[in-house]
């Protein structure tokens, strides 16, 4: 019994001879219409000047839309595209500040700057105060301590619900973009 190695399957362009159509709607490289042409007569016309048939539309048309390119430039292009598209996406992430209802006046001041930095830069601040043991007694205390960092905030983010208890966790969450600054 022999081994035979399968090779990966690529998705491979349609370019040139990979167009199976017998005939294809033509684009000359300047845009210009050239009507139906059979496919064989196409790529021919494309490797006189020197560049390739390159299948636009999807194999659902009849016939199927192809122009005339420099498939290489063409890729080139598009990837660039892609770059670019990603270099401008940015990702929200959920940044955590926990801290306690007991908390001291600079340690508080510090968690809103860390929020601050936190919702300028585009990430949504998830603030959480945790009790423990016979400190449930004080739920109280922790809505008020993230009602009070809610006000603190307002100018780089919104509530995106009003402080809530989950068991033993007093829960914030808030996203970017604040009241309006007045002048």
């Amino acid at each position: 019994m022999a081994y035979f190695e399968r090779r990966p399957t690529r998705d491979l362009p349609n370019i040139n001879e990979r167009i199976r159509a017998r005939e294809v709607r033509l684009i000359s490289e300047t845009g210009e219409m050239l009507g139906v042409v059979p496919t064989i007569q196409a790529v021919r016309m494309a490797k006189e000047k020197g560049y390739d048939l390159v299948l636009v539309s999807a194999l659902d048309t009849v016939p199927p839309v192809a122009k005339i390119m420099d498939y290489g430039k063409y890729k080139f292009e598009t990837e660039k595209k892609a770059r670019e598209a990603r270099k401008k996406h940015h990702t929200i992430v959920l940044k955590e500040i926990k801290m306690s209802y007991k908390i001291e006046k600079h340690d508080y001041q510090v968690n809103v700057k860390k929020a601050e930095k936190f919702l300028t830069t585009g990430d949504k601040v998830k603030v959480t105060v945790q009790l423990r043991g016979r400190e449930m007694e004080h739920k109280n205390l922790a809505i008020d301590v993230l009602k009070r960092f809610l006000i603190d905030t307002a100018t780089w983010g919104t509530a995106e619900k009003p402080p809530k208890m989950e068991g033993k966790t007093a829960l914030l969450i808030l996203v970017p973009g604040g009241l309006p600054q007045k002048k």
